[in-house]
């Protein structure tokens, strides 16, 4: 197929955290996916082999820094090497989902911050761009001493409950941390907003203790930007039907979905789960109350700006 973008220095690579994403993508720029190899030496060291002439190029490489996270962020790094030993011109990095994320400040004594750990290391590799969707932090910007343009995956949530006409409706953030999220969805669906208050005493443990907010009689819609194991956000859930809501339904940006996560959703009191592709979910994952939304045409105008030099700030909407 030939290449249709009016640019041929353009080029987009994926890895192997997400190459469906990778091929959306690359359609709505309208270019082919770039030529390269992922493969092993037995004792399971990665060896990249890029098979095409990138000299001068503007690359774009996909790849979620998703589970199993080590293999797929060390693959990422060994990419950007063999891209500026190529002679790249750019070397833009396209991470749909930052992993490493949620250590993003010390919350107690000797902790690492392993958010600002990998922006070191993927500077050290020679990236000179980062675009990437829904950081758990948004202060994870500040990280980097590279251009880093954070697209949000609200819009895209927010279209798809518009599109539902849902009444009666109230957006629960399901922590204090999340109202600034919860707010920009309400905006765009002229909702009122409720907070779960909740205590978590040690990691994937949580303990819901009060609901702030009118809830009794209405449709709940919980956001959050990750849901791993299900914990916080079937809790929540089952606490909002428990204290008079019609019926909930949930939404998230990224469905890490490990361990007990699918079975918990499955039993829980949620209507109906969106989520994004932002992370590769295998087929025993897709049960019938997920809904899967794309954010490939959102990444993929934000690539063609990027290019272009165009204002990136306008998709934020």
């Amino acid at each position: 197929m030939p290449n249709r973008y009016s640019d041929s220095n353009l080029k987009i690579f994926t890895l192997n955290s997400n190459p469906a994403l990778a091929k959306e993508i690359a359609d709505v720029v309208g270019v082919d996916l770039g030529k390269c190899s992922v493969t092993r030496f037995s004792d399971g060291e990665i060896q990249i082999n890029i098979e095409e002439s990138i000299r001068g190029s503007d690359v774009y490489v996909i790849q979620s820094t998703s589970g199993p996270v080590n293999e797929h962020l060390m693959e990422l790094l060994i990419m950007i090497d063999a891209l500026k030993r190529a002679s790249a011109k750019t070397i833009n990095i396209v991470i749909p989902y930052y992993g490493y994320a949620r250590q993003d400040r010390k919350a107690r004594a000797r902790e690492p911050i392993t958010a600002k750990l990998v922006a070191n290391l993927l500077e050290t590799a020679g990236s000179t761009r980062v675009i990437t969707l829904d950081l758990h932090a948004p202060q994870i910007q500040g990280f980097f001493d590279i251009p880093i343009d954070h697209l949000m995956g609200v819009p895209i949530l927010g279209e798809y409950f518009l599109g539902k006409n849902l009444e009666d409706i109230v957006i629960v953030s399901p922590d204090h941390g999340g109202v600034t999220r919860t707010r920009k969805l309400a905006d765009k669906l002229k909702a009122p907003i409720a907070i779960i208050d909740k205590r978590r005493p040690k990691p994937n443990v949580v303990e819901v203790m009060n609901i702030v907010g009118n809830i009794e009689g209405k449709t709940a819609i919980l956001i959050d930007d990750i849901i791993d194991t299900a914990g916080t956000i079937t809790l929540a859930a089952n606490a909002l039907v428990e204290n008079g809501a019609k019926e909930v339904y949930a939404c998230c940006t990224h469905p890490v979905l490990s361990g007990p996560a699918i079975d918990r959703i499955q039993n829980s009191k949620i209507k109906e789960l969106v989520v994004t592709n932002s992370i590769l979910l295998p087929e025993e994952k897709r049960i019938d109350k997920l809904v899967e939304l794309s954010v490939a045409p959102l990444i993929g105008e934000a690539i063609i700006r990027v290019h272009e030099r165009q204002s990136v700030s306008l998709l934020f909407d």
